[in-house]
């Protein structure tokens, strides 16, 4: 495993960000975005996530180089859903592997649960990622099933997999109301 530190992802990662995730929509299925969006929209979004009170964070190597990043977001729009989330992760091709994943979806979990969040949800691209499903079970993430043939990419029908993560009480407690951090849900 090389050598990395996690840290809060800031403006001055978008280049790296956006590189990533081009490398995602052009050759895998872990988007089913079909057009890489340009720093201008990658950078609109994930300053919509923090400002939002959902964490984001980068990976960066021993020479300073942002080689991963991870965030979370709401997992639907409607109020009802606010105490759950949604995990991406994305890690340049020539570091996965190496243990980054994991460490960013450790590290993810725990903001998460520290903001009071309920649940986690992965949505996972294609039912042969092995590695996104396998990185996701070894977190403590339970199946919950497949959308079969529910997106077409690469000029071929892909699965959605769902898995799913209780953070803190989960479901056994009510959430606390004033620990939210988060403007997307409050009027």
């Amino acid at each position: 495993m090389s050598a990395f530190t996690l840290r809060d992802a800031q403006a001055a990662d978008i280049a790296a960000i956006t590189d990533i995730y081009r490398h995602a929509v052009l050759y895998g299925t872990a988007t089913y975005e079909l057009t890489p969006p340009d720093a201008a929209e990658m950078s609109s979004r994930m300053a919509a996530l923090q400002t939002d009170g959902y964490p984001y964070i980068v990976a960066v190597s021993g020479s300073g180089e942002t080689v991963a990043y991870a965030y979370a977001g709401p997992f639907r729009t409607r109020p009802a859903y606010r105490w759950s989330v949604e995990d991406s992760i994305y890690i340049h091709p020539d570091h996965q592997g190496k243990g980054i994943g994991r460490a960013l979806l450790t590290r993810l979990v725990e903001l998460c649960s520290e903001r009071g969040f309920r649940q986690m949800v992965a949505v996972i691209g294609g039912a042969d990622n092995m590695a996104s499903i396998r990185l996701h079970e070894r977190a403590g993430f339970t199946m919950i099933g497949t959308f079969e043939g529910s997106g077409f990419k690469f000029g071929r029908w892909v699965d959605t997999v769902l898995m799913q993560m209780r953070l803190g009480d989960g479901r056994h407690s009510l959430p606390d109301e004033t620990r939210y951090p988060g403007t997307l849900f409050k009027g």
